[in-house]
């Protein structure tokens, strides 16, 4: 007696418009969560979007899953930023100058205190993509570095930490008001990045790990 092959089911994609809603919703709660932080309404959230509640709930069964979406998708946008950066044959300190400016415009230092405050910080697809954009940083870094261009003194933390102060408006400031001086600020800071150094840094390189046991 034969037995028969098992059945090999066809997983079923999602439809265009489904995927179209979920991004709509993912984009309008990442500019909402800029402008008022991760307690906005999501009905609010929904009417940004231009769909219906149940079809947020649909995507995302709670507050933490659209939050966790969000910073998700703004970390991978930056990891395709770098992968630009990386896949650039000129000046390697100006592939690292385009990268930190495009990172800023992702509005990821808006949303760091989400990651703390909101849910947990540990959760697989979180950790992927704060994974997968480290490692690109570091290459586009090393690249500049091996180029005699970045001064040899500083780290990915040292990068990192800087681009998200320089790009947070500062306490009591409307977040979107202070747009305008991002990048005018960010770009004197990467001009003290540059080789040779005119300066001594005090203290240590800034690491990925001191970042995370701060």
């Amino acid at each position: 007696m034969q037995t028969a092959p098992p059945v090999t089911r066809k997983a079923t994609r999602p439809r265009a418009d489904a995927l179209r809603n979920r991004e709509r919703i993912v984009t309008a709660a990442r500019e909402m969560f800029v402008e008022h932080g991760p307690d906005v309404p999501l009905d609010e959230i929904a009417r940004r979007a231009g769909v219906g509640n149940a079809t947020v709930y649909r995507n995302f069964p709670d507050r933490d899953a659209l939050v966790r979406e969000v910073v998700c998708s703004v970390m991978d946008r930056t990891a395709l930023a770098a992968e630009r950066a990386l896949a650039e044959n000129g000046d390697a300190f100006a592939a690292l100058e385009r990268f930190v400016h495009t990172a800023a415009d992702e509005r990821v230092s808006a949303l760091c205190p989400m990651i703390a405050s909101t849910f947990d910080e540990h959760h697989p697809d979180l950790l992927a993509a704060r994974g997968r954009v480290e490692r690109l940083v570091e290459e586009v870094m090393a690249r500049a570095k091996a180029a005699g261009q970045l001064r040899p003194d500083v780290g990915v933390g040292d990068l990192m930490l800087a681009a998200a102060q320089l790009s947070r408006p500062p306490a009591g400031a409307a977040c979107l008001s202070v747009d305008r001086y991002v990048h005018r600020h960010l770009q004197l800071f990467l001009d003290g990045l540059r080789a040779p150094a005119r300066s001594h840094l005090p203290g240590a390189t800034v690491t990925l790990e001191d970042l995370r046991q701060a």
